[in-house]
């Protein structure tokens, strides 16, 4: 068990083995041992607790812009009559972002000049949710850890 300064400070020359202490102050000095015991246990889990929400708040961070769905290139005809794009087979091309919201699927479309940036952002979606996956791994792990040293 690490003494914190707060033990130092009020308990010199107070331990069991010295027989000029009077009960009153091993006592007192137990409990200020005891207290200083557990706001160091306390202090160390909360600050691994908040080491690991700092790592994956810096992970995050740098993974702007994010989005989730799939990026495609589509070929469709047009509305006007007589396009010879259509005519020859060649049709339209465009992409569009596809996903789901809630249970409902959806579809935008993206200018051709915006489509690296969106596939940019879909890749930095993924890596997001795995960024997710290990802060619950490690902080499942934490929590494990803390509980089995109460015991």
């Amino acid at each position: 068990m690490q003494l914190r300064s707060c033990h130092r400070l009020l308990c010199t020359g107070i331990s069991r083995g010295n027989s000029l202490a009077t009960f009153s102050q091993r006592r007192t000095c137990d409990s200020i041992m005891y207290m200083c015991y557990i706001t160091h246990v306390h202090r160390s889990k909360q600050k691994l607790l908040d080491e690991l929400k700092r790592w994956f708040l810096d992970g995050a961070e740098e993974l702007w812009p994010i989005a989730l769905g799939s990026l495609s290139l589509r070929k469709s005809p047009c509305i006007r009559k007589q396009c010879s794009a259509c005519a020859s087979g060649h049709g339209h091309l465009s992409y569009a972002l596809s996903g789901y919201q809630g249970k409902r699927r959806f579809s935008v479309y993206v200018p051709d000049e915006l489509a690296p940036e969106v596939e940019k952002a879909i890749e930095n979606g993924r890596q997001l949710q795995e960024l997710m996956k290990e802060a619950g791994l490690r902080y499942i792990k934490e929590r494990k850890r803390a509980r089995q040293e109460k015991r």
